[in-house]
């Protein structure tokens, strides 16, 4: 399948809707900043602290008279420019393909060799997120400012948080020897004024990840042989690529044996002894307060033991080679110690996007302009992207025919070649969701290739659902429940149509088949008692679910109360991980289901609900149709905070093991 990477088919088209624009634009602008100050829904000292309400008023007595006198000025070319927009809509392409082509060994085609299909498997990891980048005077809506600067911020988190290398922290203790907590919590002290890490107790001090050369904004190909993304051909990139280190007990390094009684499946392995006072690599980028040097970051990858007397070591690159040799020696077994030994995979609520992250899923990137500052921004880690989803325009659909201002707001990235790709407008959407031409997106993936030279492929969905729109709430619910219907039938379709394999000729063979997005619907709100139900959780599995209306004792909601957005207790990354990790917390800073009974204030609610808030962000897998004999199992699922003050919603990811039934050599 040919991708498209240009809107329209060619050049002179693209020309025409290049000046339709530049027409209209003045026009677009002068509408969103007249409508801008009557769209803030809150006053917030972060934002207000210097502008009172009065000034905010007196700006708006003095500026709207002016912003309508531009508007009459800009409308005759905004109406030249629409009547030549229009009718080039009928030809658009349904996304625009992105892709770098100076990657070099770092390059999606080279991660196709990492793994052949064959030993114990391989683990790809998988986010989603709703960054609510609409034109500014809707984003007000939901409390958040500054459009085009918030984009330009998200891409920088988000790429330094999935290119910091991936950290698994151990504690040698007679009476705890799991994943330690440390990670999480408090066992590193910030660093002091002179810029030296101090070191704790523990013989742990903070640096920048352990011995890592962060990016600092250039692209993998700089980073093609050391870089923590690239993986071992060995090993298909999984929990043997992490960096282990071990707190405690006795000093020097060896790896764990199976049948060592004392210490079980632990993972056990000494830091290489580091320069006194030595500072971080990673450049801190401007407005990155979710990089790697930030006092904002997460403690899960600035820690770091120090198993000797200070002094002696050596080469710093030499560090970082002993610490990624002795994790690749530790057996698998061993590197996966639960932290929770009464589930199946470990969860947690992180400040941090996950290490190695392959695949990213975006919502309500509507707004254009924002969507190319944050594939500018997520190119420094992703090669493969996809933006400016949907159609605009007049819709037809089922003898229907509605306008479309604004795309369907999905956006995907990748590490993994795109194959192939379909986009589908849900054609039942109301209200405000019917200008929007919200839909879903099928990709199809190449993750690696077998001796036989087989693809080995996986297939990923994205979708965003119709939004709450204050009618009966059985209204919207049926809406949705027709849009999961559509859903499964597209995706159906779309494996079918995309599959190149047969029973007696199988040429590909499927590892994954996960399912994104923004659904609008939780799982204990009693007015989605209908979509709880959908049969779409019976195909594919919910790692947070136990059942409709029941959700495992750790899952906590992924939107947050708009309110308290810019508190200061949870203005950076580590700050709102602390507040979600308590029940108080998550009651004050997350949304729950409106209550029924009329007359008690929001905070009066909140006091009555249980539960831990409204998980309306969804990763879905399944485990029909893969690779015979292969099996997809959830290895870590993550709540990220890392977007704190950037977005209404809770990043969520999850980190899928695909095991081929293999036993390891």
């Amino acid at each position: 399948m040919v991708l498209y990477t240009t809107p329209f088919p060619n050049s002179c088209l693209s020309a025409l809707h290049a000046v339709s624009w530049a027409l209209i634009f003045p026009c677009y602008c002068v509408v969103d900043r007249l409508l801008t100050p009557f769209t803030s829904i809150s006053c917030k000292k972060c934002h207000r602290a210097n502008s009172p309400c009065y000034l905010q008023l007196l700006c708006i007595i003095l500026f709207t008279p002016i912003y309508l006198a531009l508007l009459v000025a800009a409308l005759p070319l905004g109406f030249l420019g629409f009547l030549l927009w229009f009718p080039l809509q009928s030809v658009r392409r349904p996304y625009i393909y992105s892709r770098l082509e100076d990657k070099g060994q770092a390059g999606g085609a080279a991660l196709l060799g990492e793994w052949r299909g064959t030993g114990t498997g391989k683990s790809f990891c998988f986010a989603t997120a709703n960054l609510c980048l609409l034109p500014e005077s809707l984003a007000r809506l939901n409390n958040v400012f500054h459009v085009q600067t918030r984009a330009k911020e998200i891409g920088q988190r988000i790429r330094n948080g999935a290119s910091r290398p991936q950290i698994k922290i151990y504690i040698d203790s007679p009476t705890n020897t799991s994943i330690s907590a440390a990670s999480f919590s408090s066992l590193v002290s910030p660093q002091g004024s002179d810029g030296i890490a101090q070191t704790v107790a523990g013989s742990i001090k903070r640096t920048a990840s352990v011995e890592y050369k962060g990016n600092g904004g250039r692209r993998p190909s700089d980073e093609a042989v050391n870089s923590p993304a690239s993986g071992d051909p060995n090993n298909g990139g999984s929990l043997e690529d992490a960096c282990i280190v071990r707190i405690g007990g006795e000093e020097g390094c060896r790896p764990p044996e199976a049948d060592d009684p004392a210490t079980g499946n632990q993972a056990r392995n000494g830091a290489a002894r580091g320069q006194k006072g030595q500072t971080p690599n990673h450049s801190q980028q401007d407005g990155d307060s979710g990089s790697l040097g930030s006092p904002s970051a997460s403690r899960e990858s600035l820690v770091k033991a120090q198993a000797g007397a200070d002094g002696g070591g050596g080469e710093p690159g030499a560090t970082n080679s002993k610490l990624l040799y002795k994790a690749s020696v530790v057996k698998k077994a061993a590197a996966r110690k639960r932290r929770h030994p009464d589930e199946a995979f470990d969860h947690e609520i992180s400040a941090f996007f996950p290490a190695n992250l392959d695949f990213l899923c975006l919502q309500e990137v509507f707004d254009t302009r924002a969507a190319v500052k944050l594939k500018d921004q997520l190119h420094g880690y992703f090669e493969y992207i996809l933006y400016d989803v949907g159609v605009y325009g007049c819709y037809r659909s089922h003898g229907c025919c509605s306008f479309k201002f604004l795309n369907s707001g999905l956006f995907f990235a990748s590490r993994y070649p795109i194959m192939e790709v379909a986009y589908h407008c849900y054609p039942n959407g109301r209200c405000s969701d019917a200008l929007a031409s919200k839909g879903a997106l099928f990709l199809k993936v190449q993750v690696g290739s077998t001796p036989q030279d087989q693809r080995i492929v996986g297939y990923l969905s994205c979708t965003h659902l119709q939004a709450t729109t204050g009618r009966p709430a059985a209204q919207d619910s049926a809406i949705r429940c027709e849009q999961l219907d559509l859903l499964q039938d597209w995706l159906t379709d779309f494996r079918k149509s995309t599959s190149s394999s047969s029973a007696a000729n199988p040429e590909e063979l499927v590892a994954f088949d996960v399912i994104c997005g923004d659904f609008n619907f939780d799982n204990c709100s009693s007015d989605d008692k209908l979509e709880q139900q959908h049969s779409l959780f019976t195909r594919y599995k919910d790692p947070c679910r136990l059942g409709p209306g029941e959700e495992k004792s750790w899952a906590i909601g992924t939107l947050l109360d708009t309110n308290n957005l810019y508190d200061e207790d949870v203005c950076t990354p580590e700050n709102l991980q602390k507040v979600l990790e308590s029940e108080e917390g998550r009651r004050e800073y997350l949304a729950f289901p409106t209550s029924k009974s009329s007359g008690a204030g929001q905070k009066g609610r909140k006091d009555l609900l249980k539960g831990n808030g409204r998980r309306i962000d969804y990763i879905l897998h399944g485990e029909e149709g893969l690779g015979p004999d292969w099996k997809a199992e959830v290895e870590e699922f993550s709540f990220i905070t890392q977007l704190s003050g950037l977005t209404d919603h809770l990043p969520v990811a999850m980190r899928l093991m695909v095991s081929t039934g293999e036993e390891e050599a």
